[in-house]
Order: C-alpha cells, then sequence, then structure tokens
C-alpha cells in the first residue's frame, strides 16, 4: 500500500462498472514475447471507489482481493467469477486484509493491516468472518501485515511494515515473520530488509522473495518514531529445511527517488511478476529469478498485486490496481505453492 493517493490513469475516468472494458490506449506490453504478447491488452473487470490490494486464487478459480477503506470505515474482501464476469462481496469486514491465500487445507489466509484492521495473521472462515491466528510477537502488536505467502510445508511468511495507520508501534522493527501452523508460533525470520512489503515464494520452495519498499514514512501514528531512510530493492533468501533464512541477495535496486514493488507473483518457470509502482513507469514487471528484467506489462494505474488464475485460466494474470481488478493473457501458467487439489 504505497501513495495510494496518487492514481494515474491514461486518459480514462473510472466508476463502478458491471461489464468488462479493455484499455486500448495503455501502452503494449514489451520485452520477452514468451511471456507476453505484444498483442495482448489489458482488462478492466471491476472498478469502485475503493484500493484493492492482495489478489489471489481458489481451487474452483474464483479470484479473490482486498478492498481497503483508508476513512476509517470496514474494509471488503471481493469475489469475482470468471466463468460469469461477475464481482461480488465475499467480506463486509475484512480487519482491512491486505495480501490474500488459500493455504493447502482450501483455508483463506488474509494479512489484515492497521488504519483501525486487526493488525493480524488471519484465517477467513466460508461465510467470510474474520478470525485472527496471530497478532503480537513477543507481546507487542504486529505493525500491519501487508503481505503473505504460504510455502509448500504449509509455513506462512508474512511481512509486517507500516505505511497508514495512527495506531502506536509497539515493535522495534519492520520485518519478515514466520507463522508455523502446526504449533501455532512465529517467528522473526530476517531484520535484513528496512520496510518488507510483497513476498513470494520460488516454485522450489527453496527461495523466499521479498520486496524491500522503504517510502521513508511510518504512517500517521501518533509519537512516530525517527524515519528510515527510503530505500527501494528486490531481494532473495534461501529458505532452510527448518524455514529459517540464509543470507541476502539484492536482485535488483530501484534506488529511493520513486516508489519500487508492491505484491508478487511466480509463473511455473519461476520468474517473479512484480507490481511496480514509480509514478514513471509503472505496471507489472517480469524478472527472472536473478534479477534481470524479462517483459513489463503497463497497466491503467497504479499496480498493487497480481496472482494468475488456474485450470484453463492458468495463464492469465490478474492485476489489482487503484479501485479496480484487471487481467490479461500471458505465455506461462502461473505457480501456486500451496493451492489444494481439486477434488
Amino acid at each position: 500500500m504505497i501513495n495510494w493517493q496518487n492514481i494515474f490513469i491514461y486518459g480514462v475516468a473510472f466508476s463502478a462498472m458491471a461489464c468488462s472494458m479493455v484499455y486500448a490506449a495503455i501502452p503494449s506490453p514489451s520485452g520477452d514475447s514468451s511471456i507476453v504478447s505484444p498483442q495482448s491488452k489489458v482488462e478492466e473487470l471491476w472498478n469502485d471507489k475503493g484500493f484493492t490490494e492482495g489478489a489471489c486464487v481458489d481451487v474452483d478459480g474464483i479470484i479473490y482481493f482486498s478492498d481497503i477503506n483508508f476513512s476509517g470505515g470496514l474494509g471488503k474482501i471481493m469475489a469475482f467469477d470468471p466463468a460469469t464476469g461477475k464481482t461480488t462481496v465475499f467480506s463486509s469486514d475484512s480487519g482491512q486484509s491486505n495480501g490474500l491465500m488459500i493455504n493447502q487445507k482450501g483455508k483463506m489466509l488474509a494479512a489484515c493491516g492497521a488504519n483501525n484492521g486487526k493488525q493480524c495473521l488471519a484465517q477467513i472462515s466460508k461465510k467470510g468472518k474474520v478470525k485472527c491466528l496471530v497478532d503480537r510477537y513477543q507481546g507487542k502488536k504486529f505493525n500491519a501485515p501487508n503481505d503473505l505467502v504460504v510455502h509448500p510445508k504449509g509455513w506462512v511468511y508474512f511481512t509486517d511494515p507500516r505505511y497508514v495507520g495512527t495506531e502506536p508501534l509497539e515493535l522495534d522493527h519492520m520485518s519478515v515473520f514466520r507463522y508455523d501452523p502446526k504449533s501455532k508460533t512465529v517467528e522473526r525470520v530476517t531484520t535484513d530488509i528496512s520496510k518488507p512489503n510483497g513476498v513470494v515464494v520460488s516454485p522450489d520452495g527453496k527461495t523466499l522473495y521479498v520486496a524491500e519498499t522503504n517510502n521513508g514514512a511510518t504512517g500517521l501514528e501518533k509519537n512516530p518514531p525517527k524515519k528510515p531512510k527510503k530505500r527501494m530493492t528486490l531481494n532473495a533468501f534461501p529458505i532452510h529445511k527448518d524455514g529459517s533464512l540464509g543470507k541476502k541477495k539484492i536482485l535488483a535496486d530501484f534506488g529511493a527517488k520513486e516508489t519500487g514493488i508492491d505484491g508478487m507473483t511466480v509463473d511455473q518457470n519461476g520468474n517473479i511478476y512484480a507490481a511496480f509502482r514509480a509514478e514513471s513507469r509503472f505496471g507489472i514487471v517480469v524478472f527472472s529469478p536473478e534479477g534481470k528484467e524479462l517483459a513489463y506489462i503497463p497497466t491503467p494505474t497504479l499496480p498493487t498485486n497480481c496472482t494468475f488464475g488456474i485450470g484453463k485460466d492458468a495463464s492469465t494474470l490478474y492485476i489489482t490496481a487503484g479501485s479496480g481488478l484487471y487481467r490479461i493473457p500471458c505465455k506461462i501458467p502461473g505457480f501456486h505453492p500451496a493451492l489444494p487439489v481439486k477434488k
């Protein structure tokens, strides 16, 4: 959730829509055509007055995404059905959910932020009810859980920065944590990122990718600590057999003048699809596992997150951006590290 007030649109005014819209005015995708065709177009599926985030797919192909309320009201989780093209409210009180993901047991997990949110890692029931799994580390409240990924072994890695919210900051660092659902324990796995945001795991489960998106602010909390130094990077950590992390490797350094990466996903080849929020060049940037830029997909406005569909929809990339949900056909199927097999 970076600079959410800044919404840039290519000559199109947004409104709530029941039908889709193809954005012909957006520049064409560029780069490796084996990843995305330059003829592919971004299609708008839904748009309203909120702020969309955290797209994920369920085993039935439904795309879920968060609709965050920055006015102190209740956040929502929306559900888009590719079969019907309809978007409905799944949860009318999401606890200010941001990142979403389905685990191996078919349970929806959510990173719930601050600004009158739950500030926890939560489980969302089939009826859209929020249940906090863990909201503290060593007795101190989380800052504002932002994004999460479920490892093939069931561990949940989640980031805990703070971008908005008036709640006091209790922790001494904005860190990456790992939740073990078996022991119901949480541990801080690295403090080597000043302000972590998007997080995703490689298809082989051996690497954790973390976006460092430090905008030099700590939100709107009372008595804020000293502002952190701006820093925007994409990083890779080896994942050890016990779930701990090895030494950080910086894959890409974007400097500090503009905003970097928000949410991310990966395809079956291990390429990283990152929601890049630089105001001069926003869109989905595709990186190799080594950090080389492979392709660029412009979006109508600043993107926040992305995920692939499944089944016949496996190569379709769904994107949350501004107040909408979008999709674009790609060439390589996505990878979902924890999605259960449909019976």
